[in-house]
């Protein structure tokens, strides 16, 4: 985690910053739920153009993990330039979480996130230095999948329920390993 946060309250109604507790709870408990969770995350290509697409993802270690087909636009364009985004509506809670991805090929890092996987209800298992299984989402391409971590250095929600609010998180003094 994060050794220190810095926190500005967006909010235009004098409502006060969300904690960023709130967003870890709420990230920690989709992460382990077998319901449908779509995270969406944002690229930018060679020409400049944005590209978005659904992933599934798990926030596991304070780092969002996700997986893509190597041949699929969002690896070539985290490949060419690893900063992007991945946003998520969670219960009442709107999150868009920046970063840098980069590829996870350590085996136990792997092993450890492909088992999370699997609680879920996607039966992936680690082949060489990626993910297989019998199916996926059509936007994650053709198997293997590669194993991404995006260990947010910023991120902005805003509130749908009480405490209502919006506001942004800077994480300073981050320090985490994807290898």
């Amino acid at each position: 985690m994060a050794k220190r946060i810095e926190s500005t309250n967006l909010d235009i109604y004098g409502n006060k910053p969300l904690a960023w507790s709130r967003a870890r709870k709420l990230l920690t408990a989709s992460s382990k739920s077998k319901a449908h969770q779509t995270y969406w995350l944002a690229t930018t290509g060679r020409d400049g153009r944005p590209n978005v697409a659904g992933v599934g993802a798990l926030w596991v270690d304070d780092q969002v993990y996700f997986v893509s087909g190597p041949k699929t636009r969002k690896s070539r364009n985290i490949a060419r330039s690893p900063r992007c985004t991945i946003s998520v509506s969670l219960r009442h809670f709107d999150l868009v979480l920046e970063g840098t991805a980069r590829r996870v090929t350590d085996q136990g890092t792997l092993k450890r996130i492909v088992k999370r996987y699997v609680a879920t209800g996607w039966p992936a298992r680690v082949e060489g230095a990626a993910f297989t299984a019998p199916f996926s989402a059509p936007s994650a391409g053709k198997p293997p999948w590669y194993l991404y971590a995006l260990a947010p250095t910023t991120a902005f929600a805003v509130a749908g329920s009480k405490p209502y609010g919006a506001t942004r998180w800077r994480f300073k003094g981050t320090r985490r390993s994807t290898k």
